[in-house]
């Protein structure tokens, strides 16, 4: 009983440390995520869109700590039933995701490991159940070291984890994730292979047949039935192939530039997902590297949700001659957690990616 109780908590707690972790080095990306769950059409809490970011660090941190708390058998009792706590509220979520089908990936993982909403349910389901396992054994779960280290390495854990979010919100993550790291093509990464699997749905057509409904199943066709046609509901049974980067584009006055734009040798895009939301002192950090960038035969051009006022407005407040292209702002926000953020492309390939504080790292 005592190797089962403990293989059971070293699995829990690596788990519950490598899902912080994950999301620790992304802080900005976690938020983003409580922001969908904190939307109108889900549980309707806009309090929380505000101090997304800090309850983002702030759940994140917890989970690294109990986890670590866990793993040295240290005050056994009062972690186990703060897991437990934990581990309701994230199956809540994830249940209320994948039950009304309002947000498709809980980020329990981050961009690490895209979950569905009933596979993040049911790992949490499972997570449940060991942890009341943990609950009934924990007589079994003694401390690995005397409580001074114990509480040193937690005590660690936490200004470990309390820099690597500062790094990733000062900077960049220091792991990227996502389809848009660096060495990635991302007209390559936007094909679709003829040969890649099609979604396939259900169709379900209603006719009148003589006063009653009769209902006809198919995967597409339009079925033969001696009635009327009332109507057709449509369900998606499996999803087909989805290409890493599926929601990138340049677009201006409805003109599609993106093939363009990525067959060029030297290419600057600066990223402003919403110019309402720029860092100012981004914003004005731009003018001197975009002439640098301009002198060394760059094209240089700024990517954004925004709309044209605020375009007209940013440009005039911040003196920049700068042209303007829309793309998606989830995009925006994925491709680089900085607003603004900087990419250089050579070919489609992204050589590099700041942080608007890291300018004077670019290498030109």
């Amino acid at each position: 009983m005592k190797i089962a109780i403990n293989l059971v908590r070293i699995f829990v707690s690596v788990l519950f440390i490598l899902s912080g972790f994950v999301k620790l080095v992304d802080p900005i990306g976690f938020s983003y995520k409580l922001q969908e769950y904190a939307a109108s059409d889900v549980l309707n809490l806009p309090f929380l869109v505000s101090i997304s970011l800090v309850v983002a660090i702030f759940l994140v941190i917890l989970e690294i700590f109990f986890g670590v708390m866990l793993l040295l058998g240290y005050k056994t009792t009062f972690t186990v039933w703060s897991l437990l706590v934990l581990i309701v509220f994230f199956t809540f979520l994830t249940f209320y995701s994948a039950y009304f089908n309002k947000v498709n990936d809980c980020g329990c993982f981050g961009d690490a490991l895209p979950l569905t909403p009933w596979q993040s349910f049911t790992k949490d389901v499972v997570l449940l159940v060991l942890i009341f396992i943990l609950i009934t054994g924990k007589k079994y779960i003694n401390p690995i070291f005397s409580s001074k280290i114990n509480f040193l390495i937690n005590f660690g854990a936490v200004f470990l984890s309390l820099w690597i979010a500062y790094s990733g919100l000062m900077h960049l993550p220091m792991i990227d994730f996502r389809p848009y790291k660096i060495g990635v093509n991302i007209e390559q990464s936007i094909i679709v292979p003829d040969n890649a699997p099609k979604p396939e749905f259900e169709y379900r057509w209603r006719f009148d047949v003589n006063g009653e409904d009769k209902i006809v199943k198919t995967s597409g066709d339009y079925p033969k039935v001696d009635g009327t046609f009332v109507d057709v509901q449509t369900k998606l049974i499996k999803e087909g192939y989805k290409p890493p980067i599926h929601d990138f584009s340049i677009e201006k006055d409805g003109n599609d530039y993106t093939s363009d734009f990525l067959n060029k040798e030297k290419v600057v895009l600066v990223v402003m997902y919403n110019l309402s939301k720029v860092e100012q002192k981004g914003a004005s950090s731009l003018k001197y590297f975009i002439d640098q960038a301009r002198k060394k035969n760059y094209e240089v051009i700024a990517l954004s949700a925004s709309g044209i006022p605020d375009v007209e407005k940013f440009k005039a407040t911040y003196g920049l001659d700068l042209d303007f292209y829309a793309c998606d702002e989830t995009a925006l926000k994925t491709i680089v957690r900085s607003n603004p953020g900087i990419l250089v492309l050579n070919n489609g390939t992204i050589l590099q990616k700041r942080h608007w504080n890291d300018l004077d790292k670019i290498k030109l």
